[in-house]
């Protein structure tokens, strides 16, 4: 894999203006028999993560960046599905504390956030975080599709790569597609422009390797344009796991196989992006 030379200390000239986003799509796949089982498991996924739970969770996020809120707008929508949106801006700082912020940037260490909330604080400003949620259900098949997206976009010296694996955990998904990008650009004290700011090979690195263990990854990186992507399908299949309102024991032989073969087919098709 590719290595970046990391920048230590860089003094720039003015606010650091590189804009990083961390955008992903979380999957999680149900097979509900009946349609009064369907129309459970989106009555549930509505409660579970009702647009309150949401902002609870993005309010985790914030405290994992070290950020300041500064506006939270949310809806809950009818028939289902919610939103979030979250502004916020950088904690604030004693007058020397920021302006060693301001004109010093050091070597960010590649490696996971934190599971669960904790004291860690970061620079950040100018800056949102965002959940939209769309539950779903094939009216004939069976299979039923909660897809959260979530978009993290800070600005300044931080990466928001930090919330990752608490993300991970909060939502436990079946399928990952998540992509960061770094834009824009900063200049330092010679004027010179820098377009990265942090080493990053990988936003595998920014996940536990008890995470990692869980997912088969597939990285497709464009070093050059600062795009980093990285798709996870999860490697274990229980299948009462992917049940709603009942188990294997419910079932005869031959329809546990072809139901495991349907939400496998769901599974891959969606990791991959195309019909099989």
């Amino acid at each position: 894999m590719k290595k970046i030379k990391p920048i230590k200390k860089l003094r720039l000239y003015g606010f650091n203006n590189l804009t990083k986003t961390l955008s992903f799509n979380l999957y999680d796949i149900n097979y509900a028999k009946k349609p009064e089982n369907r129309k459970s498991y989106i009555q549930y996924i509505d409660e579970h993560y009702n647009a309150q739970r949401l902002t609870e969770i993005l309010t985790n996020v914030s405290n994992i960046i070290g950020a300041n809120i500064l506006n939270v707008a949310s809806e809950d929508y009818d028939p289902e599905g919610a939103s979030v949106t979250i502004l916020v801006s950088e904690i604030q700082k004693d007058a020397a504390e920021r302006e060693k912020l301001h004109l010093e940037n050091t070597e960010a260490v590649e490696s996971p956030g934190p599971d669960y909330p904790e004291d860690i604080v970061a620079h950040l400003d100018k800056s949102h975080i965002t959940v939209h949620t769309y539950p779903e259900s094939h009216p004939e098949n069976g299979l039923s599709t909660f897809r959260a997206d979530i978009d993290v976009s800070t600005c300044g010296q931080i990466s928001p790569l930090k919330a990752l694996n608490y993300l991970l955990h909060e939502f436990n998904p079946d399928i990952v597609i998540a992509d960061y990008r770094v834009r824009g650009f900063t200049r330092d004290m010679d004027g010179r422009k820098h377009f990265i700011d942090h080493k990053i090979n990988s936003i595998q690195n920014f996940i536990t390797s008890e995470m990692r263990d869980r997912y088969q990854m597939i990285d497709v990186n464009v070093y050059q344009d600062n795009i980093f992507s990285t798709k996870m399908l999860l490697k274990e299949f229980d299948l009462d796991n992917y049940l709603f309102n009942q188990t294997k024991k419910d079932l005869i032989t031959g329809e546990k196989k072809l139901i495991k073969k349907a939400i496998k087919k769901e599974m891959l098709e969606i990791f991959y992006g195309k019909n099989f």
